[in-house]
């Protein structure tokens, strides 16, 4: 079933879940309230109450809104959906996602000009996530030097699933089916992402919208430990495939892929990247597959 266009006024609401990075998010809003169609509003599910600058947000042009909820990307993004209300898009950002100035214009475009969409991720520029991170002054030059791009000829391509640092969504069609967040994938959440979309498969397009653009930078500080990282790597995957939401084929990729890279970065070490880390946490996980005890909930006892 594809949602109809709606007459009234779009609204869109952009959620972010955040643990341990207050002055990122900080740099993180101030880009979103520079945005040149600004969100009704922004709802910010933290861990704590410290991870957040309230002063500052309160200064902002866009009201920004405090969302209580357990701790757990999942558990986090599900607390803002259930605080959201009824807006027609809701826009995820990693707290350390910087999106261009267009994103939210784009992104209102491109819901209300195909109405058989129910799911975007944008095109990242540069990934953080894949080396030590991307600083604020470096972020902020290769979102300016993004100007050759053509929003005429922006591509509108189906994928498969959306990537975690931005996503956004039609609300109507996601509270219709009754998808959420598997809080069965704790704390930092990986392959998250991949289950919401298999969710939403057979409901309507879920593209990469090439208009949308930004850069992820990958902060490193708040994020989960290495150890559990590793073990999440092979849980998760193996979680979401006996789910369904992902084939076993792409399942095993991502296990072996990430296994064999954190034996390669423990002999030779990345800095803030803990792959010695990862890689005890990969075995450990493995271990647990073969004696039929994996568990995605165990990294929250692993040390």
């Amino acid at each position: 079933m594809i949602d109809t266009p709606q007459t009234k006024p779009i609204v869109i609401v952009v959620g972010i879940a955040t643990m341990g990075r207050r002055d990122v998010l900080r740099e993180t809003l101030e880009q979103i309230a520079r945005q040149e169609r600004r969100p009704d509003r922004i709802l910010i599910c933290p861990v704590a109450d410290s991870d957040v600058d309230w002063d500052h947000a309160a200064r902002l042009t866009v009201p920004v809104e405090h969302i209580v909820g357990p701790q757990g990307s999942s558990a986090q993004r599900n607390a803002i959906f259930d605080a959201a209300g009824e807006p027609d898009v809701i826009v995820f950002f990693d707290d350390d996602f910087l999106p261009a100035g267009r994103f939210l214009a784009e992104t209102e475009r491109l819901f209300v000009q195909n109405p058989d969409i129910i799911a975007a991720t944008g095109h990242v520029l540069a990934d953080g996530i894949r080396g030590p991170g991307i600083d604020l002054p470096e972020a902020f030059s290769i979102l300016a030097s993004d100007t050759a791009f053509d929003d005429s000829k922006a591509r509108v391509e189906p994928i498969r699933n959306l990537y975690g640092c931005n996503m956004a969504f039609r609300l109507a069609t996601v509270m219709r089916i009754g998808a959420r967040f598997d809080e069965n994938l704790p704390l930092y959440g990986w392959h998250e992402d991949i289950d919401f979309s298999g969710q939403l498969a057979g409901e309507g397009r879920i593209v990469l919208a090439d208009a949308l653009r930004g850069v992820h930078r990958g902060v490193k500080r708040g994020r989960t430990s290495g150890l559990k990282f590793g073990y999440s790597q092979i849980a998760n995957s193996v979680y979401v495939a006996r789910k369904g939401t992902m084939g076993w084929p792409r399942a095993l990729r991502f296990a072996i892929g990430n296994t064999c890279a954190n034996i390669v970065g423990s002999m030779r070490p990345q800095g803030l990247v803990d792959r010695r880390g990862r890689l005890k946490g990969n075995l450990i996980a493995l271990k647990d597959l073969l004696c039929g005890k994996i568990d995605p909930k165990r990294i929250l006892s692993l040390r």
